[in-house]
């Protein structure tokens, strides 16, 4: 009863502190589309990915509520990285819906022309006339947030002489007027909603930043974090010094210090998650990050690496060099990665079951039709059907001057044509596919399958078309599986090849899409299609991790661009949305949200594309 009574008591004080406002409430899942074009559209840099921020610890007043039920510490406030716009997961600071829909773009805004000095006003004065000048339709909204937010600002009069400086600084800098040479940080004032905190002003140097090293490599079949472990937090490197530990006297306990501060001890590992390890680093402004002295081959018993040559597979060639992008550094490194391409060693013959058979039957017909029906062609000077889109470019034409022949191109006519293309497929065959994607089948099951009717259905098009698998592991093992090339006919030999596919290792994608772009480019036909097929990032067991992977495949998606191809890619990523626009753009993947529908989806995305 006491225990029940207390939770209740703390419900009902909380609702008083911190009253309901959901009415106008705005969540950045709604508004994450929007921001990231209007961040890239102002001259963001097209690496930096918006995500939540996690709440931290501010300077400003709280209200006799607000600490009798202990709430107000702390708030989710705008930070911009080298590699993460964070913003608040909800905003909900101002008055109206349309205000708080208006501060996250504005907050985009501001982020796009962003430049940090190290002087926390001075770079937000700077930023805001920046934002003014390149977005001159927000001037009218800034205006309204600006009195909206010099409202909620505390009065001085109600503030500690300590404070009054601080406050008094950032409101000058609100109003435009002259701050002072005072200097103030975010944690020393309430929340500033309409300023951003430099969190990096640049990128780590290579091999210092968090994540560059075997011992911070993600395991490939890691599951997706949860959206409470994805918010940005802020962190600091620090050397982990060998330190001698005294002994803790029981009579001292109040002497030691709290958990929240870097305690430099040798902590046990284990095998299992700690499921306090979330709340903990919620109650932290800033998580300390340091290296262990154990290296990684005394903690881990078992680390994926290459067969023996008499079981792996059998190599053709010598293998190639590729260059990758080291976007750090900002240049392309020769001959950085070895590719080897191999083919599978003879085994027993691939029978599908009849349910696929069925499927890639159907799916056979249906691209035979596509193939055999006569297309429209627009721009005809006589057709069938008038073509709305010729009407309205002579049109235009017309009235600015242009002469025409008496019968203007502006009909469509059906008429059979010959078809020039060439598609190559290459499919993640990394440690990840090993995962279950349904109850009863694997990630590399439903890719098998997705091969296999793939290959069915091409095969009846005349079309030429090449399918390669692709893993790694590090620079010097880039490993291609040659399935099927563009000389060969899609046969028993073929087929035994897709049914023998296995998970491999890690996924160096911007190799594999440089030697798959070489082979490409190398065919005759006019239309060439390059069709990527994952479930995941890009991730190896050295520095590939991160915005380095993402960084080097979107190199590599660009190069095949600008060979004269067509990438596309198709996913069963469900959180391919946060990275895979940076890599092909926003029409340049398909995400599929049910793995049995990836067959379907990937005739479709081909049928599109040759159209």
């Amino acid at each position: 009863m006491e225990e029940w009574m207390g939770q209740w008591w703390h419900r009902a004080v909380t609702r008083l502190a911190e009253p309901d406002r959901a009415a106008v409430q705005v969540t950045l899942e709604e508004m994450r589309r929007s921001l990231a074009l209007l961040y890239r559209a102002g001259g963001g840099d097209a690496g930096v990915r918006v995500a939540p921020v996690a709440d931290s610890r501010h300077g400003g007043p709280r209200g006799w509520l607000q600490r009798l039920a202990g709430s107000g510490i702390r708030v989710p406030l705008p930070v911009l990285d080298w590699e993460t716009l964070a913003l608040p997961a909800q905003l909900a600071v101002l008055d109206s819906r349309e205000l708080n829909r208006d501060l996250y773009l504005w907050l985009a805004a501001l982020a796009a022309v962003f430049e940090a000095s190290g002087d926390w006003i001075a770079d937000n004065r700077a930023a805001t006339a920046r934002a003014l000048q390149r977005f001159a339709g927000l001037r009218s909204r800034h205006q309204r947030l600006l009195q909206a937010h010099l409202v909620q600002r505390p009065p001085l009069a109600s503030l500690r002489a300590d404070a009054v400086p601080f406050e008094a600084a950032v409101q000058a800098a609100l109003r435009g007027e002259d701050h002072g040479p005072l200097f103030v940080t975010p944690a020393q004032v309430a929340p500033v909603w309409l300023w951003l905190d430099a969190g990096l002003s640049a990128p780590p140097a290579p091999g210092s930043a968090p994540g560059n090293g075997p011992e911070n490599a993600t395991r490939p079949d890691a599951d997706a974090a949860a959206p409470e472990r994805q918010r940005r937090r802020r962190s600091r490197r620090v050397e982990h010094e060998k330190v001698h530990n005294p002994l803790l006297v029981a009579a001292k306990v109040e002497a030691i210090t709290t958990w929240s501060e870097l305690v430099r001890l040798d902590r046990g590992t284990d095998d299992e998650a700690d499921p306090n390890a979330t709340a903990a680093a919620n109650d932290m402004d800033t998580l300390s990050l340091a290296r262990g002295e154990q290296t990684t081959a005394s903690r881990i018993k078992f680390d994926l690496d290459l067969p023996s040559a008499a079981h792996d597979d059998l190599p053709l060639g010598p293998g190639r060099k590729t260059p990758e992008w080291d976007w750090r550094r900002r240049a392309l490194l020769p001959d950085h990665c070895a590719v080897q391409c191999s083919v599978a060693r003879p085994g027993a013959p691939y029978t599908p079951p009849p349910t696929l058979r069925a499927t890639a039957r159907r799916v056979r017909r249906r691209l035979e039709a596509l193939r055999a029906a006569p297309r429209w062609q627009g721009g005809q000077m006589l057709g069938d059907e008038f073509d709305i889109d010729a009407w309205v470019r002579f049109r235009t034409e017309a009235c600015s001057g242009a002469r025409h022949s008496d019968a203007p191109p502006v009909y469509l006519r059906r008429q059979r044509s010959e078809r020039s293309l060439a598609t190559l497929l290459l499919a993640d065959l990394s440690l990840s596919t090993d995962a279950y994607a349904t109850d009863h089948a694997r990630v590399i099951d439903v890719i098998r399958d997705a091969l296999y009717v793939f290959g069915e259905a091409l095969s009846a098009t005349g079309d030429a078309f090449e399918m390669l698998g692709f893993s790694s592991v590090r620079r010097q093992h880039v490993r291609i599986q040659h399935l099927k090339g563009f000389g060969e006919r899609w046969n028993d030999t073929v087929r035994s090849r897709v049914g023998a596919i296995k998970p491999g290792f890690y996924t160096r994608m911007g190799a594999a899409l440089r030697d798959a772009t070489r082979r490409l480019s190398a065919r005759p036909e006019r239309q060439r299609l390059l069709l990527v097929l994952t479930d995941g990032k890009p991730n190896d067991l050295d520095v590939y991790e991160g915005r380095y992977g993402l960084e080097d495949t979107r190199h590599a998606v660009q190069e095949a661009r600008e060979a004269g191809l067509v990438p596309f890619c198709v996913t069963i990523d469900r959180e391919a949305h946060d990275y895979l626009p940076m890599l092909f753009g926003s029409q340049g993947y398909a995400l599929v949200r049910q793995p049995q529908d990836l067959v379907q989806r990937l005739t479709q995305a081909w049928a599109t594309l040759a159209r």
